[in-house]
């Protein structure tokens, strides 16, 4: 016997395949990284969360649609005075390459104050093999002012 024939009659190598993660996995590990941008107060970082042509659909103002807008949008969030995004994914719903998720938000200053809390509904869309947001729509849980 030579020395590079098999010494077993079991020469097969297993393979494992490589299994991604559930889509809620996936969208609480995007959600993380948006987290992180947000605390980075890093615009453009929290815009590649999202698809190309994404949506934000805030309260009382018109669609912010694409990733420079979306930069734009959140670098006049993160100059207000907010300084950390947490989100909590509730639930998610996916079929192929579109998942909807609801979950809840709050958003605190540099004190720890609570600035806004409120719940969240976002489309997602898997961007060759990553989940982006691709709308993305919030509505607070405070009265409105006057209520």
């Amino acid at each position: 016997m030579s020395s590079i024939e098999p010494t077993s009659s079991t020469s097969e190598s297993t393979v494992v395949p490589r299994v991604s993660p559930s889509p809620r996995t996936a969208i609480e590990a995007a959600n993380a990284r948006f987290m992180a941008a947000f605390r980075s107060a890093d615009p453009t970082a929290l815009a590649t969360c999202y698809t190309i042509d994404g949506q934000l659909l805030p309260a009382n103002s018109d669609a912010v649609t694409g990733r420079e807008a979306i930069a734009r949008f959140w670098g006049g969030v993160l100059t207000s005075g907010i300084a950390e995004a947490r989100l909590e994914t509730a639930e998610v719903e996916a079929r192929d390459d579109l998942a909807v998720e609801v979950g809840r938000y709050a958003l605190t200053a540099a004190d720890g104050g609570m600035l806004d809390n409120g719940k969240y509904v976002v489309v997602w869309h898997q961007d060759a093999g990553s989940w982006k947001m691709h709308r993305d729509i919030w509505t607070t849980n405070r009265p409105a002012p006057g209520a």
